[in-house]
């Protein structure tokens, strides 16, 4: 039988890998897949109170998400589904999925809990684990966090939660070389934490943010396809995010930064405080009445025993979501968030995709997901046939992106079903 391992690889190869090895292409796709084999996510960059208004989730909803950082898939759990499955190519994702999920079931307090998940700096999380999670925690779990690789130093995986969990999976240290190269120009970015409001967020990044996409080594860097990489961007995306400038990477991305510095309160938006300081807002509030700052719906005091008593709810599997759905019956479900995995994919995949949603999808099912780009990326290339039993909300969909505070997309998309 296949090790675990073995098969979370075969499933992300298939996801990525459209060109073969002999070529450049090729090449950059293996690259991107050995690369994403590892801690990716430590946070999921997409907003999850934007992703729970468009998907009107009920009692009885079901729902299947792509896992990620593990961020979304416990806040869903603070509108109340009935039933979460959380599916992802990276075995790490699914790890940090499971880790949380037992750490609401185990640990005696909420104190506890955001000292983990929210501050992830402290040896006494390490403490924590020995006594709450690893005794609950299944082997492949405890297989993971236990074990050792490169990016560990040697060191087993959970002392991550002791060094900063935020800095480091690909998207911290794509942050943190983000920090590097702006010092190498003399800019501090975490100034930005400093803002008192939006005016003054403006005229920071129009006089010290926006001139560095200026500059020659910045504009050479973010035309190469590796670049982005620490994103979570393979070649395939890479050349949508791209074509949306019109080939210009520095100028896609000088974008997107404005949306993030320049369009929410930083008292509003923790994915400004992580991209700017490399963590969460530090906590100004008493022990009693939780952290002062934004964060994501489940690291709120104010659900946190809500969604203790919800967590046998969730599921977490190490799978493709079409590979899923091939073994869900019709009419089962109501929910589908995709992230932007389908920015990855080739018209042969998407269509077996979404032959798969349309058969398990009750009447009324949403589906949200995000581009690189603008516009949906679907019609086109799903069949007319399969597409033609979904109507697209177009007003809707552009209201819930420009409320979307990670701001990295380019769209923001909401389908249901006839």
């Amino acid at each position: 039988m296949a090790s675990t391992l073995k098969l979370s690889k075969q499933r992300l190869d298939r996801a990525v890998h459209r060109s073969k090895l002999i070529s450049v292409e090729g090449l950059l796709e293996r690259l991107f897949t050995f690369a994403f084999k590892g801690l990716v996510y430590p946070l999921i960059w997409e907003d999850p109170e934007v992703d729970m208004q468009a998907l009107q989730l009920k009692p009885n909803s079901k729902m299947v998400t792509i896992a990620s950082g593990g961020c979304n898939v416990m806040s869903y759990l603070t509108a109340n589904p009935q039933e979460i499955t959380a599916v992802d190519l990276n075995r790490a994702h699914v790890a940090l999925n499971r880790l949380k999920l037992a750490a609401l079931e185990e640990f005696p307090d909420y104190a506890t809990f955001y000292r983990f998940f929210g501050e992830a700096d402290e040896k006494a999380n390490i403490a924590a684990y020995e006594k709450y999670l690893r005794p609950a925690i299944d082997p492949q779990t405890t297989a993971y966090w236990e074990g050792r690789d490169m990016t560990a130093w040697g060191r087993k995986r959970i002392t991550l939660f002791s060094r900063d969990l935020y800095h480091h999976g690909m998207l911290g240290h794509f942050i943190g070389l983000g920090h590097f190269i702006a010092k190498l120009y003399g800019v501090d970015l975490t100034e930005m934490a400093r803002t008192r409001d939006i005016q003054e967020q403006r005229t920071y990044f129009d006089k010290t943010l926006a001139p560095l996409f200026d500059k020659r080594l910045i504009r050479w860097a973010t035309s190469k396809k590796m670049s982005l990489y620490g994103l979570g961007i393979p070649p395939a995306q890479y050349e949508s995010l791209a074509a949306s400038g019109g080939g210009n990477m520095a100028g896609v991305l000088k974008q997107r930064l404005e949306k993030l510095a320049c369009d929410f309160p930083m008292k509003e938006n923790y994915f400004a405080w992580q991209a700017f300081t490399r963590g969460y807002a530090p906590s100004q509030a008493s022990e009693a009445t939780g952290p002062s700052g934004p964060l994501p719906p489940y690291l709120k005091p104010a659900h946190f025993n809500e969604i203790r008593k919800r967590t046998s709810r969730v599921r977490v599997v190490n799978r493709s979501f079409t590979e899923h759905l091939d073994n869900q019956p019709a009419n089962s479900l109501d929910a589908y968030v995709l992230l932007d995995a389908q920015d990855w994919m080739t018209d042969r995949q998407l269509n077996d995709l979404w032959a798969g949603i349309s058969k398990t999808a009750r009447t009324g099912a949403r589906v949200i997901f995000r581009t690189a780009g603008e516009p949906t990326i679907l019609p086109g290339r799903v069949n007319d046939e399969i597409l033609g039993q979904w109507t697209y909300h177009e007003a809707q969909s552009k209201r819930f992106g420009s409320l979307d505070r990670s701001s990295i997309y380019g769209g923001f998309h909401l389908y249901s079903y006839n």
